[in-house]
């Protein structure tokens, strides 16, 4: 598998989908709408693969090498002993991934054998020779199959979900690989800088409340008795 494209953060949706010749497709005005409509078109057999990427956020390297022993659909939990970062980690399934998988144990040959297989019950080894024409076709852009992991947590951050969060749920092994999704969190940096609206303003002087009129009048009354600040 190649190495992940970590310099770039590219989503579903992200932009608008470019012009199709492909007339059925014009009803469908976003980059998801267009991408499932292809794949259900021409490649029904792998839509069971998008999901299980855009629902988990997994490396493709987990994902095409995953065999059942590492399913517990009973817990809603997939185990890959050993990540990208050389630690054990636990992906959550989600409603939408659980039945994905349920579907995909219907179709298995046994309980311990790989979880993806191609028309012919052979293990998948990929995506490229699928994906990639079905992106081109739904007019997508620069979009490719790691773009499915950036879009997972792209979603994870614009739902306010914390950072340190959606790290556990990328496999990161440090936080920093996680910052370059948190200019995706709106809310929470409206929340951040509306917090200076209860602030009293740089320069401004500072309120003076009904227990200051009981210091030395002496010091602090102008020539009209009136109440001066005192810098």
């Amino acid at each position: 598998m190649p190495k992940e494209d970590n310099g770039r953060v590219r989503f579903l949706n992200q932009f608008l989908p470019t012009k199709t010749v492909l007339e059925d497709l014009g009803t469908h005005t976003d980059e998801e709408a267009r991408l499932r409509a292809v794949i259900l078109r021409n490649h029904p057999e792998h839509m069971l693969e998008f999901e299980v990427a855009l629902h988990t956020g997994m490396r493709p390297s987990e994902q095409y090498s995953l065999r059942w022993p590492q399913v517990d659909l009973a817990r809603k939990l997939v185990t890959i002993p050993k990540s990208k970062n050389g630690k054990t980690r636990h992906i959550p399934l989600n409603s939408v991934a659980v039945a994905a998988f349920k579907v995909l144990e219907q179709l298995s040959l046994d309980g311990a054998g790989p979880v993806f297989l191609n028309m012919q019950g052979e293990p998948l080894r990929g995506y490229k020779h699928w994906f990639d024409p079905a992106a081109k076709e739904a007019g997508i852009r620069d979009f490719t199959w790691y773009c499915l992991r950036h879009t997972f947590a792209s979603r994870l951050v614009m739902a306010g979900v914390h950072l340190k969060t959606v790290a556990d749920l990328m496999g990161h092994k440090t936080i920093q690989m996680t910052m370059r999704y948190a200019h995706l969190a709106p809310a929470h940096q409206l929340a951040a800088v509306e917090c200076l609206v209860s602030q009293p303003s740089v320069g401004s002087p500072p309120q003076v409340g009904p227990s200051d009129t009981t210091t030395d009048t002496s010091r602090e009354n102008g020539p009209r008795g009136e109440l001066a600040v005192i810098n």
